[in-house]
């Protein structure tokens, strides 16, 4: 059976985390830092090497395209070159370098494909210099906007225009996706699920809808020795309560459901002053819409005042569950078989270029373990071996893309 050269692949993983390599085996590479245009400068050298046609967008995004014996929209595979800081090896890139030897292994047997194949970097997926996150796709797939994004300002205040001029790729809007055939990403899966039930492959189903809020207290500051606790209105103490309801009513929702605190900022932060204002976010994520309209139920039922402080709430965004196309994952769950690879059903409750890409093109995901679960830190960890498994699996899953093209191209 057809298989990915694993050797070939191990090394270009190898050779990759290079760009921007980090002391303790990690990468930083911000999305067009010199790191990443690197990176970039050697991705389209592989591919230039493979006879592909490499062009970028308006946004940077690169496009190298093997071309097909029809005049086809094309099979998209890919994701996302850059990372965070102090960031993994695999996170975003695997997804490239996966592509790549798919590719590769298409060109060592010769084999001639119905549509064309196109290998996809995307930029600023991170969002980790420039905000938003998934940038580059939010833009074509029309929900970011252009001019906004152009302006965004990484911490040095140079702005996403800037550096895209400086990069050296950026090309024309009318190089830009519009339609494809299929769009298949392959990622690590940044969490423990995989690992802990010992199962090869994640068959990704779609991405977890989620809501942010922002909950704001606010109280009294005075001197913290002098003031009796019973005329205190300290929004600190409050905060403290209202987390550990938010922890217990949460929890008792749905099993499924993750929910977190991850800001929480206290003025005036001085050990000798009373708090006099408190601000938190609460994040929670959940296939179920209907279980996302609970969390905001107990949100909104929050009292507006506690303990002499006022409590208030602002929903700061949220995204829909994101459904992949149900063909391409049964074409995923099929390759598995065909290797003998276990498989498990799964959603992302990470955001990826895929479910921004799954609004106008049919997509699907796949994921590899991630050992530990860990991603976003330099102790990132996915096994050579179960890299390839993921590359096999993709390779088998635009085969089968491929041949039911030639099977509808005979009927007609």
């Amino acid at each position: 059976m057809l298989a990915c050269n694993e050797s070939r692949l191990e090394d270009t993983i190898q050779l990759f985390s290079k760009f921007g390599h980090t002391k303790n085996g990690g990468v930083t590479r911000l999305s067009l830092s010199p790191e990443d245009v690197a990176a970039r400068n050697y991705f389209c050298e592989c591919c230039q090497e493979l006879g592909m046609n490499v062009t970028f967008d308006d946004m940077a995004n690169i496009y190298a395209t093997l071309p097909g014996k029809n005049d086809l929209p094309p099979i998209v595979i890919g994701s996302h070159l850059d990372s965070v800081e102090r960031g993994g090896r695999f996170d975003g890139v695997l997804g490239v370098l996966t592509a790549l030897e798919v590719v590769r292994t298409l060109c060592d047997f010769d084999l001639e494909m119905e549509a064309p194949i196109v290998i996809m970097d995307f930029t600023n997926e991170e969002g980790a210099r420039f905000d938003p996150a998934m940038m580059s796709s939010g833009v074509l797939a029309h929900k970011f906007d252009k001019e906004k994004m152009l302006d965004s300002k990484d911490k040095n205040g140079i702005t996403f225009s800037a550096a895209l001029e400086a990069s050296g790729y950026k090309g024309e809007q009318e190089n830009r996706l519009k339609e494809a055939l299929a769009y298949l990403e392959l990622h690590i899966e940044q969490g423990p699920v995989l690992e802990s039930k010992k199962i090869d492959i994640g068959v990704v189903e779609g991405v977890l809808g989620m809501v942010c809020y922002e909950i704001t207290i606010i109280g009294e500051s005075d001197h913290a020795g002098t003031t009796p606790m019973p005329m205190r209105k300290d929004p600190l103490f409050v905060a403290t309560d209202v987390i550990s309801s938010i922890k217990t009513e949460l929890a008792s929702i749905d099993d499924d459901l993750v929910f977190t605190i991850g800001r929480l900022n206290v003025s005036p932060n001085i050990h000798t002053v009373i708090p006099n204002k408190v601000v938190f976010t609460l994040e929670a994520r959940h296939q179920n819409p209907e279980i996302i309209s609970k969390v905001e139920d107990v949100i909104h039922n929050f009292p507006v005042e506690i303990e002499g402080c006022a409590l208030s709430s602002e929903k700061l965004w949220s995204r829909d569950t994101v459904v992949f196309d149900r063909d391409i994952c049964q074409s995923i769950e099929a390759a598995c078989e065909e290797y003998g690879y276990s498989s498990y059903r799964m959603y992302s409750g990470a955001g990826h270029d895929a479910q921004f890409m799954a609004s106008y093109i049919p997509s699907a995901m796949i994921f590899v373990p991630s050992v530990n679960g860990k991603s976003h830190c330099e102790e990132e960890l996915t096994s050579f071996k179960d890299c390839a498994n993921g590359a096999n699996v993709m390779l088998q899953t635009v085969l089968s893309l491929q041949q039911k093209l030639a099977k509808e191209k005979q009927t007609i």
